[in-house]
């Protein structure tokens, strides 16, 4: 039996389990066992597991998976969530560089337990009919509606993401407008195959999609998620050029433990 130490966070209701792979011990090429730890039943229940490792060029380097155990793109609450816990592996403090699979990310640390994070820039918007699709790490697709509590998300979230338009999949966001420049935000995400209580990029994504239809001039928006809220911030100096992007929530530990596998 094999014993591998684990820890649990979660970011506006978007959980993870992190792994300190420092020594790169994790079997990374196992990703029936990546899928069995996330599982909720079987397993420890997450909606995607991430690898704090080695990285000359920054303070450490964050590998996400997809809780269904394949690699995953950059996960925007993962991201904040990893930063927590490499402050508490005593990595760094204040504020910290990390690589991750869409390339270098800055992030500070607050009091509360508030993590803000350093998204890229996004350069390219596309409208498809009433729908806009951009990128944050993760490509999503963006979709305002009038009443996003009556949709059922897993059926029609699931039916964009498998359509013919998108062969390798997009996460798919309904996005409800406010007032005060206040979204809520429903999420069906790629790789969970599911609806999350939250999710960084999207709610990224779709804060950017409201500024850039014109909706409103406001570059401070807030995205109520079910798990939480979310605060995005950035510029625009330009049409659909979008720069200086963070990402801003809470991100907390709720348990570590011990997982045992293997014969």
């Amino acid at each position: 039996m094999k014993n591998i130490e684990f820890f649990k966070y979660q970011g506006a209701g978007n959980d993870f389990v992190l792994i300190d792979n420092r020594k790169g011990l994790f079997p990374i090429d196992k990703p029936e066992l990546i899928a069995q730890l996330c599982d909720r039943r079987f397993g420890i229940g997450a909606d995607g597991l991430i690898l704090v490792e080695n990285c000359k060029e920054t303070d450490f380097r964050m590998v996400y998976f997809n809780s269904d155990g394949n690699l995953g793109s950059m996960c925007g609450n993962g991201g904040r969530c990893v930063v927590k816990f490499a402050e508490y592996l005593k990595i760094f403090s204040d504020q910290c560089t990390f690589n991750a699979a869409d390339g270098l990310h800055l992030a500070k640390l607050y009091k509360d337990d508030d993590v803000s994070l350093k998204m890229h820039n996004v350069n390219l918007i596309q409208k498809q009919e009433d729908n806009i699709i951009l990128d944050t790490g993760s490509p999503h697709l963006i979709k305002f509606e009038k009443n996003i509590t009556a949709i059922d998300v897993q059926k029609q979230g699931a039916a964009i993401r498998y359509s013919k338009d998108f062969p390798k999949g997009i996460n798919v966001n309904f996005v409800e407008i406010k007032a005060n420049d206040l979204l809520k935000i429903r999420t069906y995400e790629r790789g969970v195959e599911d609806e999350t209580l939250a999710c960084g990029t999207g709610a990224t994504a779709a804060a950017i999609a409201y500024h850039s239809s014109g909706q409103t001039l406001e570059k401070k928006i807030e995205v109520e998620a079910s798990g939480g809220l979310l605060r995005i911030s950035f510029d625009c100096m330009e049409p659909n050029h979008y720069s200086n992007i963070w990402l801003n929530g809470p991100a907390k530990m709720v348990f570590k433990g011990i997982y045992t596998h293997g014969k």
